[in-house]
């Protein structure tokens, strides 16, 4: 990779929570492709074109892993994503479709639907609890960060009374600039999933206990391994999704009317706050989540050579005015074009029915119930975590 004098470094600076870092934004409108420098000081293309990063999802020339891990370009500090790239690069295309295979059991349309009436209940609960406690609250400590929590450790059939700690042990893993403390918890969390798995503290429908079970029956360490990514990705992203797309509701009073008056405009909503909420979940650029050529490409125009970085940023691309009409603009009329924010093709994510069914039950009870739910604080004294990989607001103070 030829270097130019001085790269754009990243992360890139967000002054606004709704609005993207200006860097990245000019970047992006200058063209598609581009060489930066990562948070962890080696260079890597960043790739912010709708098109682009479609096509590159749905074909095979982009994976997690590298041939050489010792040697590969690092994008964070981050244990589970950003950090070192996974090592089975011989066999990650069939261990990816294993392990949807296998998803899928858990996370099926009707498995969601099946779902749906505990989820509501637990969305009662988190309501009734925000309602009686003191005003200003800090909805994502309340509400954005427990309901996915709570959700994704059922999916997994580990018992929720470990709330507190799966919290912390997220957080420390996300961490884009703390080694130590993200591997530290790392560690941590799959041991204690571990535990559970080896002593039978898992529940019988759980997704845990399927994979330790006939006909998989993985060993309890791999279970475990499988249960600390799913139960970050499970947990952090939605939190970070819940986050954005209540903050855009509160700022854009109309689109929140309309979804108020008439429930059936609600899913064109969420999806409007999943696109336009994306940017502020990649001020750092790809999701947090590093891929590798796997042989020389060309994009457009650019040419990538095998076994260098590529970051995907779909924040970037969920704002291509190419794609999408007056993109700046929160409008939940726009034209059907898919944003990217879980992906595309055969990188699609597999639980992105389950973020949709979450936030759908929430929105359904919190736009009627709290009405007159607002702002406890200014709109630009509002930040995000650019210490973690996933972003996501620090907090949403709100009143009502």
């Amino acid at each position: 990779m030829t270097e130019p004098a001085e790269l754009p470094a990243m992360p890139f600076e967000q002054p606004h929570p709704l609005r993207p870092a200006p860097d990245l934004k000019a970047m992006a409108e200058d063209g598609p492709v581009h060489q930066v420098k990562t948070r962890a000081g080696d260079q890597a293309w960043l790739v912010t074109g709708y098109e682009e990063i479609r096509s590159l999802y749905s074909g095979n020339v982009l994976g997690r892993s590298h041939p050489r891990p010792d040697r590969a370009a690092r994008h964070t500090a981050s244990a589970l994503f950003g950090g070192r790239p996974r090592e089975h690069y011989a066999t990650e295309d069939r261990d990816r479709a294993q392990f949807k295979a296998v998803l899928r059991s858990i996370m099926s349309p009707a498995a969601l639907r099946e779902l749906r009436p505990w989820v509501d209940a637990v969305v009662t609960n988190l309501l009734d609890e925000l309602a009686a406690g003191p005003k200003p609250a800090d909805f994502v400590d309340k509400v954005a960060v427990p309901l996915p929590t709570l959700v994704i450790c059922k999916l997994l059939g580990v018992p929720d009374k470990d709330l507190i700690r799966y919290r912390r042990l997220t957080d420390a893993i996300a961490s884009a600039t703390d080694e130590q403390r993200s591997a530290a918890g790392l560690a941590e969390l799959i041991d204690h999933l571990r535990e559970l798995v080896a002593t039978g503290k898992i529940t019988a429908d759980g997704f845990l206990h399927l994979l330790h079970t006939a006909p998989y029956s993985l060993p309890a360490a791999a279970v475990a391994e499988i249960g600390a990514s799913m139960l970050f990705t499970g947990h952090h992203t939605t939190v970070v999704a819940i986050g954005y797309g209540a903050l855009l509701l509160l700022t854009n009073p109309v689109e929140r009317q309309a979804a108020l008056n008439d429930p059936a405009k609600l899913p064109d909503v969420i999806e409007e706050c999943l696109r336009t909420g994306n940017v502020g979940v990649n001020t750092g650029g790809g999701n947090g989540i590093p891929t590798y050529a796997r042989k020389d490409i060309d994009i457009a125009g650019v040419r990538v050579r095998t076994g260098e970085l590529v970051l995907l940023d779909t924040g970037a691309a969920n704002f291509d005015r190419r794609a999408f009409d007056d993109a700046y603009r929160f409008d939940v009329g726009r034209p059907a074009v898919p944003h990217l924010t879980f992906g595309h093709g055969r990188h699609y994510c597999p639980g992105a029915g389950l973020a949709r069914m979450e936030m759908n039950a929430l929105f359904t009870q919190l736009l009627p119930r709290f009405a007159t739910m607002r702002l406890a604080g200014r709109l630009q004294d509002l930040r995000g975590h650019d210490d973690q990989i996933t972003g996501g607001l620090v907090a949403l103070p709100v009143t009502w």
